[in-house]
């Protein structure tokens, strides 16, 4: 395993803080849920899913349908998991967003979020999980469309998120317009197919 790079990153410019709000459990399943069903309808898998993917996506739409929300998120946790194990082929951006994150090894001292206050953590949390949310709701849309599934009036609405984003203050609207885009995109998605169990690869014997 690579170690630890031999130099601090360079620090980029720092985004505008944004005002954390809660996330209500219901909203917070969704905003995974619905990127994660694109994922799986994509060519990248070339066919039918199998029940590794299956089967914790299945859970998470069942749970978030009968309001376990918690249930639903383990499900997803289960899923994002799956999503970064190497035997699989690798997401495209920005659906490699939806892996569990592993972070690189650094020294304590070079994580620019190291001296941060707490509130300051909470606020560039709260951005980088909108711009993350912005992404993944661009990328569903623009799969949705070229897929004859209709957007025309979610385009508007991620342009209007988009723009709250400059706004400390403006994570209410900002996820206002994004959840209504979701809960349009979760009404009218196909699920994903999914198959049979991937057989293993064959053994190597060492034989002629």
């Amino acid at each position: 395993m690579p170690g630890p790079p031999n130099r601090p990153p360079e620090k980029a410019p720092p985004a505008p803080s944004l005002v954390p709000i809660p996330e209500p459990p219901d909203k917070k399943v969704l905003r995974r849920l619905v990127p994660s069903r694109v994922a799986l309808l994509l060519d990248t898998w070339k066919g039918p899913i199998g029940p590794d993917l299956a089967i914790p996506f299945e859970k998470a739409e069942a749970a978030y349908a009968s309001g376990e929300y918690s249930a639903a998120l383990t499900a997803l946790d289960t899923l994002s998991v799956r999503f970064a194990e190497p035997r699989w082929t690798s997401l495209p951006e920005p659906f490699r967003l939806l892996r569990v994150p592993i972070p690189a090894p650094v020294p304590p001292h070079w994580d620019p979020d190291h001296e941060l206050a707490p509130a300051e953590k909470d606020a560039k949390k709260a951005r980088k999980g909108a711009e993350d949310q912005l992404a993944l709701a661009r990328g569903s849309v623009a799969w949705a469309s070229a897929h004859a599934v209709a957007t025309a009036d979610l385009t508007p609405k991620l342009e209007a998120a988009a723009t709250h984003l400059s706004d400390p203050a403006g994570l209410p609207a900002f996820y206002s317009e994004l959840d209504a885009v979701w809960s349009a995109l979760h009404g009218r998605l196909p699920l994903p197919k999914s198959g049979a169990a991937r057989p293993a690869p064959a053994a190597e014997t060492g034989e002629a």
